[in-house]
């Protein structure tokens, strides 16, 4: 990788940093930049996920006054979001290339979807809240092993999965919502970076690059997402989400 190329792979990860930390969705930034440069989908999926894993704990680590009074909650959840992540990360590395390929072209979809209609589904969310269950229950567990394990294979807008799956069922503010999210983003991405790291092919150039600006971002969002106009982010990522599909199917 030439220097302008991991200074490209840099400042994605930046924005992808930033936007995890906020929304979610940053790995539609990051993966696309990475096949966009000529990497394999597959080792690309791989590198990102373990190159985002420091940018998930700056962003975790930003929203700790809002981490206050959810440690059993997390335990309880974090569970569920590291089985997911090891049956994702099986999934990804034992189903044929050509399945990732076709497959990933439907989660991106999904996942600009998702971010479209963010809006329509905080509201909705908002409307249900005051009949959520206090801890979440048996319903959650599973929707957050579901979404452990799509963030395992794939991770793009896990963030907003675990947005909707938390703030239905659980009777909380939105910041403490997101502040879980980000705890539960970290523990699928460490994990399935564990698994990644022992038996699959890693980019490490790719992963520096996407490190490095990721750190900044996962910070960056923390303190500063908030100010973020939400219809700019949306259409960022929409956009790059576009981009990787069309980069897919006419690479």
């Amino acid at each position: 990788m030439t220097g302008w190329e991991l200074a490209a792979v840099s400042a994605a990860g930046v924005v992808a940093g930033g936007i995890n930390a906020v929304v979610g969705s940053g790995s539609l930034i990051t993966f696309p930049t990475l096949v966009a440069l000529g990497v394999d989908p597959v080792t690309a999926n791989v590198s990102n996920t373990v190159g985002l894993v420091p940018g998930s704990f700056t962003a975790a680590y930003g929203y700790r006054p809002e981490l206050q009074g959810q440690r059993e909650r997390l335990l309880r959840l974090g569970l569920a979001s590291g089985i997911g992540a090891v049956i994702g990360g099986i999934l990804l590395l034992f189903l044929d290339p050509g399945v990732f390929e076709v497959v990933v072209i439907a989660l991106i979809l999904v996942a600009c979807v998702l971010v479209l209609v963010q809006p329509r589904l905080n509201a909705w969310l908002a409307a249900r809240r005051a009949d959520a269950h206090p801890h979440g229950g048996a319903a959650l567990w599973l929707g957050v092993l579901a979404a452990g394990v799509y963030g395992g294979y794939f991770g793009a807008a896990q963030g907003v999965l675990l947005i909707g799956l938390l703030g239905s069922f659980l009777d909380d503010h939105l910041q403490r919502v997101n502040a879980a999210k980000n705890v539960l983003a970290l523990i699928v991405n460490a994990v399935a970076a564990g698994l990644f790291i022992v038996v699959a092919d890693v980019d490490w150039q790719a992963v520096l690059g996407v490190a490095m600006g990721a750190v900044a971002g996962g910070f960056a969002g923390a303190r500063l997402g908030r100010r973020i106009p939400a219809p700019v982010l949306r259409g960022v990522i929409v956009c790059v989400g576009i981009a990787a599909i069309v980069v897919l199917v006419y690479g």
